[in-house]
């Protein structure tokens, strides 16, 4: 198993004397900016003009400015905005206050290893990709543990880049955690391939064929929706708690034989065999290349599929229900 970098490893203080500039403050934004804040370390927001987000950063105590002049201002830039948006900004605001010994720094891999974004040579860079939401990076940070993270050097040119993820990782609370090392290629093809195969298309395709099968063959669509969906956290929960043993402890041994007879019926060869098929179009970069061209024509097929996914009658029913539950509350920063 590769090594696991925690804390006494990681707080090397390369980042001592230095100023970060955290651009963006949405989901990843707001979490880095306040956990690096909140560890001693300089920071500073950088957002575009007229931001919806320049007040709620400043009320948090930090400092904001334009990105440009934050690009200008800091030793370290870490870009936090969505990836269809990087290039654009990068060329515009982050490019020209490149100075040679800075050092560029992302959460996610996927405009460094596909050629979007390509930096000079004389500046350092890294990836610090925690494996969870922003808001659960700075929940987990603000009751003394963290989330934890990949990182990678991509460029070195100053010979201490590692040393500067490190000290990173440590700010935003994830080296409590424990860092793995990897590469800009390797998350970025597996972040992607995870989120559509498993995490977002596979389980939600999933929940809702298994809703619709339930209310086409005329059960309720309330009790469809907790069996389908509702249910899913629990589930997952006890699989991050301890693996699919801790699961299958838990269940009823009605269900853990269900488990073991049904499951690949659900996922059989043929679903095997198309993951292969989606990795295959991440490794060779057609699904960048669909992504990028979906953005520069305005993204109508994804706008439509947003709405369409919206209306579908397993939201109608997940809001109604949810709303019933009042041990639910909502994420804070």
């Amino acid at each position: 198993m590769k090594k696991i970098y925690k804390e006494n490893d990681c707080r090397t203080h390369a980042l001592d004397s230095k100023t970060i500039a955290v651009i963006g403050f949405g989901s990843q934004g707001h979490a880095h900016a306040q956990n690096l804040k909140e560890s001693g370390f300089s920071v500073i927001v950088g957002l575009y003009a007229g931001s919806k987000s320049w007040a709620r950063a400043e009320a948090a105590g930090l400092s904001v400015m334009t990105a440009a002049d934050a690009a200008a201002a800091a030793d370290v830039i870490m870009i936090l905005i969505n990836d269809e948006k990087q290039p654009e900004l990068y060329e515009k605001d982050i490019l020209p206050n490149l100075k040679p010994g800075k050092a560029l720094a992302f959460a996610h891999g996927f405009n460094i290893h596909y050629g979007r974004i390509q930096p000079p040579a004389d500046i350092d860079v890294f990836m610090i990709a925690p494996k969870g939401p922003g808001h659960t990076v700075r929940c987990q940070y603000k009751e003394g543990r963290g989330v934890p993270a990949l990182f990678a050097v991509n460029q070195d040119c100053s010979g201490t880049a590692r040393d500067i993820a490190f000290d990173y990782g440590y700010g935003i609370g994830a080296a409590r955690a424990g860092l793995l090392e990897t590469s800009f290629r390797e998350e970025t093809e597996t972040d992607l391939f995870g989120e559509q195969c498993v995490l977002c298309g596979g389980v939600t395709e999933l929940m809702k064929a298994g809703f619709e099968v339930l209310v086409e063959a005329g059960y309720d669509p309330e009790n469809a929706y907790y069996e389908c969906v509702h249910e899913m956290k629990l589930i997952i929960d006890m699989v991050a708690e301890g693996g699919f043993s801790r699961m299958r402890y838990s269940i009823s041994d009605t269900a853990e034989y269900g488990d073991y007879s049904i499951g690949r019926r659900i996922i059989t060869d043929e679903t095997r065999q198309e993951m292969r098929k989606v990795l295959r179009d991440i490794q060779e970069g057609v699904f960048a290349r669909n992504w990028i061209l979906e953005n520069q024509v305005g993204r109508p097929n994804f706008m439509a599929r947003r709405r369409l996914e919206a209306d579908h009658q397993v939201e109608k029913v997940g809001r109604e229900l949810r709303s019933m539950m009042s041990w639910r509350e909502e994420p804070q920063d």
